[in-house]
Parts: structure tokens; sequence; C-alpha cells
């Protein structure tokens, strides 16, 4: 690959058709949905290697610590971690990710990537980045086109000036419109039509030949994204965009913003497998349903099923489907889904639903992830909570104290080194120490491998914001939490 492309992974969405997995605190993009890997590190994996430099993220505040511990597992590092003050759809993220890349190195590729996308064939989708690549370094917009295989309504349209080869070689032509999501007659005309292709969301461009249409068709973004970079804040490895110039920023696509009204567009033909993973439905095509179209996750029993998905995401369960046809059951351990396939698209109605009723299980999982490691509750009664704690090697918690809790702690695994006032010793497996109420507290994992620990907390308000921190490694505020 005689260019060299700088990977951009967008790495904000909410992902709220897969929930119960999928949720506000916790999105697609991080989660195992068809592998080992989570679609942001397949992302990552995929978009690296020769021919590649290292990855800008832009991401959310909440997320950061998580994107930077998954790149880690897979020995990457990013050139750069943006933090969005809030979501604001493509067109802010994508340009002022270009505006950081182009101050760095000045008309850069940089290939715009959606972190949560499954694209089996990484060979050949690097092989048709690197078939645009030239196209893209002489001045022309370019967007990816993926091969239709069926009259898709939930997906935009490219529509060719060509029809692609009869192979689907990568060959780049120009783009000659973008098509909205079709209704159903449309989509079937756009497929059997043979000159279009589903929109992927994925581009390669040149940095300033983006910035130039921002300066023709969204000046007003681009003055404000300007500012937002410039006024970005140092915190740890992050760099976090400035507030209130973000927030002058349309909410829009970069489709909207800028690419439906440039000229100078081109698209590659996609031929290899790709998906969008963009509900249940998608989950249970690319998981490879067996001879009776079931597919199976987890603690999860299939008995005289067909054409079903059963998924269980905690040891402690066990989810059985008798005689069901055309069903997607998940199983978490706060929440259960179970739908009809064909009623894959409308889980988000259920999101919005659980949003409306005031249940927390709408948009946080049991499990809450913190940049020291994770906790998830066991017990919670009137004036008591359980958690176990689970502590990465090397990682502590902020040195803090609480105004209406006293805390037990019981190591389970590893060792915790432990800081109660002016007291620091070494708690071993099977061990306890006790927190009274406004004591000045800390603690540690300064083992190899992971420490999990048993809290009781017992106090008359058990929030997660009753916090006083004196001390923080991730320099985090004292709105922040553990």
């Amino acid at each position: 690959m005689p260019h060299i492309i700088h990977p951009l992974l967008l790495c904000g969405g909410s992902g709220t058709r897969l929930w119960p997995l999928s949720r506000k605190s916790y999105p697609k993009q991080f989660a195992k949905l068809t592998g080992e890997d989570s679609l942001f590190q397949a992302s990552a994996e995929r978009l690296s290697g020769e021919g590649f430099a290292a990855p800008i993220v832009i991401t959310g505040s909440d997320f950061r610590f998580i994107v930077i511990e998954q790149l880690a597992a897979k020995e990457i590092s990013a050139a750069a971690t943006l933090i969005e003050p809030e979501g604001r759809n493509t067109a802010p993220a994508i340009l002022a990710s270009a505006l950081v890349l182009e101050a760095r190195s000045p008309g850069a590729l940089m290939l715009v990537a959606p972190s949560d996308h499954v694209i089996p064939d990484a060979e050949r989708f690097r092989d048709a980045v690197a078939a645009a690549a030239p196209t893209a370094a002489n001045g022309q917009l370019v967007t990816f086109g993926i091969r239709p295989d069926r009259a898709e309504t939930g997906y935009g349209w490219l529509e060719l000036s060509q029809s692609p080869e009869d192979d689907f070689a990568p060959v780049a032509q120009p783009l000659k419109s973008f098509v909205e999501k079709p209704d159903a007659a449309k989509a079937e005309a756009l497929l059997t039509g043979g000159q279009h292709l589903w929109n992927a969301g994925i581009f390669l461009f040149a940095t300033d030949k983006l910035i130039a249409a921002f300066e023709k068709y969204a000046p007003d973004m681009l003055a404000s994204a300007r500012k937002a970079v410039e006024g970005a804040e140092a915190d740890l490895s992050f760099n976090r965009l400035d507030p209130e110039a973000w927030a002058e920023m349309e909410d829009i696509s970069i489709d909207y913003a800028v690419m439906e009204k440039a000229e100078n567009l081109s698209v590659v033909p996609f031929g290899g497998a790709w998906s969008d993973l963009g509900g249940w439905d998608a989950v249970w095509m690319e998981s490879g349903p067996d001879s009776e179209g079931v597919v199976t996750n987890g603690p999860a029993t299939s008995i005289e099923c067909k054409n079903t998905l059963l998924r269980a995401e905690d040891s402690s369960q066990q989810l059985v489907g008798i005689g069901l046809q055309d069903v997607i059951a998940v199983a978490m351990p706060d929440a259960v889904l179970v739908a009809h396939k064909d009623r894959a698209q409308d889980v988000k109605k259920a999101v919005a639903a659980l949003k409306e009723n005031g249940a927390s299980q709408a948009e946080i999982l049991p499990r809450d992830y913190r940049p020291w490691g994770w906790f998830e509750s066991l017990v919670v009664g009137s004036r008591f909570q359980v958690k176990r704690i689970h502590v990465h090697p090397g990682a502590a918690l902020s040195l803090q104290s609480h105004h209406h809790r006293s805390e037990h702690w019981i190591v389970v695994e590893g060792t915790a080194k432990v800081t109660v006032d002016d007291e620091i010793k070494l708690v071993t497996e099977n061990q306890s120490v006790y927190i009274p109420l406004g004591a000045v507290h800390r603690m540690e994992n300064p083992g190899k491998v992971p420490m999990v620990l048993i809290e009781v907390q017992t106090g008359s308000y058990l929030g997660e914001d009753d916090i006083i921190r004196y001390e923080d490694v991730y320099a985090r505020g004292q709105g922040a939490k553990g």
C-alpha cells in the first residue's frame, strides 16, 4: 500500500437496537457479539499493520478507558484519542478529527470507519482501501459501497455512474448520487437495477480536501470545530474537545453536512461480506445458524426450535427454548428480551418504554466499568449493598471518603494494598478490612493478576455520588464515579 492510511475509528454510538446486551453505559462496539474480540477491537485490527498509521479514536468520556484497555489487549496504541463533550452525529466528529490530523500531517489520507461493523474478510477490505487511495490522493472524497444481497430498507444507498465490474473489483468511479433509505418497493428496484450499492458510512479522503468541503458547504461548523480543537484540554493521554464550541455545532451526519453537496465524489465497490449488526436479526445471520436456523450463545439450549436466536450472557443462567420459531431471546442478569425475529428493529421501542417508566435497565448494565476495572451489585437492600469489585493488575481506585456509608472489604482473589487513614497494609485472600464512615481510604492491586473483593456497604445512602476524592491517578473530578 504505497499511501499511508490514517484510520479514524468512530466510537460513540449507543446501539439501542441490540438491547439488553448493548446499552448507553456499554454500547455494542465494546461487546463480543460474533467472536472472541469486541467489534471495536476487530475494527482496530482490520485497520492496522503495513500501510496503516496508528488510529485516531473519537469517543465519549464514559468510554475512554474502555477504548484504551481494549486497544492495549490487542497491542495497538492510538495516535490520539479525542473525547466528544456530547454525541452530535458524524459530521462534527469527523471534522474535528480531520483538523487534528491535518495539523500533524497536512494532506494525510484519513479512513473513516465506524467501529461496530463486521467485515469478515479483512484482507479484501484492505485491498479495497488500497485501490481507493490513489483516487483520494488526487482530491476525491471516496465512499465505499457494499454489494447488496437483499432489498434493504434500513440503509441508505449509493447510485453508481456505471455498473460495477462482474467480479466486483474495487475500481473507483464517480458517485452519481446518495439515495435516502427507500421503502420496500423502491429497495427492490434498486437491488434489481444493478447500479446501486449500500452506503456503509466508510470514507477515505485527504484531510485538506475534506476541510475545504466544509469551508464551502458548512463554514459555520468549520469555525466551531476549529475552536473546539484549539480549546481542547489534555486529560492524561486523551484530548477533551472544548464543550462550548462543540455545542455550537449542528447535530448532523457527514452525508447531509457535505457529502451530498460535494462535486468531487467517488465510490469504490466492496464485494465482500459486511454487516453493521443493526439488530438481533443481523447478529443471528452473522453467527452462522445451524441446519435448523438456530443460533445459541452461552448457557442456552434449543429443543425443536427453528430460525431462532437463544443467547444467555451469565454462567449462572440457563436459557431453554422449546418449539420456538422465528424468535429472538436474549437473557442478561437484569433483563430479558423475547421478540419475533421480524420485529428486531422495534427493540429500540422497548428501550424508550423502559426509559419512560424510569427503569435503569434501559441504559445501564449491572456491571459498571471503570478505568481501574469493574464492579457489579450482587444484593441491594434499604440500608446495605453487596458488590463484587474486580481491579486490574497495577490499578488503583482513588483516595476517597464517604459521608453516608461504611464498608467491609473481603478479598477473595489476589492481594489488595489497602489504605485506611494513616494505615497501609496488604490484605490477602480470605482476609478482610473495615472502612469506617468518613475514613479516607483506597484499594490498590499491587500484583500481576486481577484482584477481586466483596464489598459490603452499610449506611443511610449508598449512591455512587457519595464520594469525596482526594487523589486520583486517572485525573477524574469530584463528579466522577469510582
